[in-house]
């Protein structure tokens, strides 16, 4: 049976901080047994919903992050000129939390998450957390919000992680206090629709992020900067964008918050890292998935353009996105149909051992899996 940390009211107030900051790993140990929250959990779209409480914590410049506690869920003030808002350092991660067949609640390869955490960090000038604290962090958030997790096969928690610089910045410089928070909320589909397969643009019209610059870091610039052309491509009808290389615009990079995977002559292809793809760690565990259990050969390499719109399957993967198909690729020529314009093969068994292994309906023969 699920089981809970003990809470004093079930909803965020004022009244409760008090309590928060009483709460530590230790009593987070002390469990009773777990009643959902009243949601309509069918209902459930990819947006931000309130929950109980929030991980905050500070540090400044040349110090380690050791400050923080859970406090009610709510709203940050910050200073118009905090350098987040004037120069966007920032960084976050994307995380969840699954109640599993096996009647438990667990995260999926949160090692993985801490270690890119400490890289992006490391490139935005934030100072850098170690695991032991980013652990806390959102382990402690997930089991003050335990509740709020969807039942097994209605969902799951999206945790986020998110460090900005705090301190007042008018000349271009990194900040010198920095505030990093964890913050949860019950999540459905991320495509509008519960959409099964998708319909992406692939154009050179815009650039998702440069070579040597901040696309391999989860820097919330790189975020923005797909947000115009993803509504665009959006409003005419497509799902999203899919972005060619700033430096060579004959190769594919990735869409604007996930990677691309396509299978090519029976190969799984993706694009190799470098400077402006993310590492994620869904692409990862697919390519993990795909050598280990299905013996697939799978290559990390420069796709062109015309070698993906042939390819017999392609499918996205992320943590929010999950696997998903992509049933048709459009460019202002042409619409071109991706194998029979739904799953192929590959794809669904790829998704269907990835979602087994995260939901417990099959053993993780990787140790991926963090028991809460």
């Amino acid at each position: 049976m699920i089981r809970r940390p003990p809470r004093s009211t079930p909803k965020p107030s004022s009244a409760a901080s008090d309590v928060y900051k009483r709460q530590s790993l230790e009593n987070a140990s002390i469990f009773m047994p777990l009643k959902k929250q009243q949601i309509d959990w069918d209902g459930l779209g990819f947006e931000a919903l309130p929950t109980r409480s929030m991980w905050k914590g500070e540090c400044s410049t040349g110090e380690e992050w050791t400050d923080g506690d859970l406090v009610p869920y709510g709203d940050v003030n910050l200073s118009p000129a905090a350098c987040v808002l004037n120069y966007g350092q920032g960084v976050f991660e994307g995380m969840k939390a699954y109640h599993t067949a096996k009647d438990r609640i667990v995260m999926f390869r949160p090692d993985k998450n801490s270690a890119r955490m400490q890289k992006s960090t490391q490139r935005i000038c934030i100072p850098t957390m170690n695991d032991e604290y980013f652990m806390k962090a959102v382990l402690s958030t997930v089991k003050d919000n335990i509740d709020y997790i969807p039942p097994y096969g209605k969902g799951t928690m999206y945790v986020r992680p998110i460090s900005f610089g705090i301190s007042k910045a008018i000349s271009v410089q990194p900040a010198s206090k920095y505030l990093f928070i964890v913050f949860t909320s019950p999540v459905g589909s991320y495509f509008k629709g519960d959409a099964k397969v998708l319909h992406l643009f692939l154009s050179d019209e815009f650039h998702r992020a440069a070579p040597k610059g901040i696309g391999n870091a989860k820097a919330i610039g790189n975020y923005s900067a797909s947000l115009f052309p993803g509504m665009q491509a959006k409003s005419n009808g497509y799902n999203d964008m899919i972005y060619v290389h700033a430096k060579n615009e004959q190769i594919i990079e990735e869409m604007g918050a996930a990677n691309l995977f396509a299978v090519s002559n029976g190969e799984l292809l993706t694009p190799k890292l470098g400077g402006s793809i993310l590492d994620g760690v869904t692409r990862d565990s697919v390519i993990t998935i795909a050598k280990e259990i299905l013996n697939l050969k799978v290559k990390e390499i420069d796709i062109e353009i015309e070698r993906l719109l042939k390819a017999e399957e392609v499918f996205c993967c992320g943590t929010a996105v999950e696997v998903t198909c992509v049933g048709k690729i459009s460019t202002k020529e042409k619409e071109y149909i991706i194998g029979n314009g739904d799953y192929g093969p590959k794809t669904l068994s790829i998704k269907k051992h990835l979602i087994q292994i995260q939901k417990e309906e099959i053993d993780d023969p990787f140790g991926w899996i963090h028991p809460i």
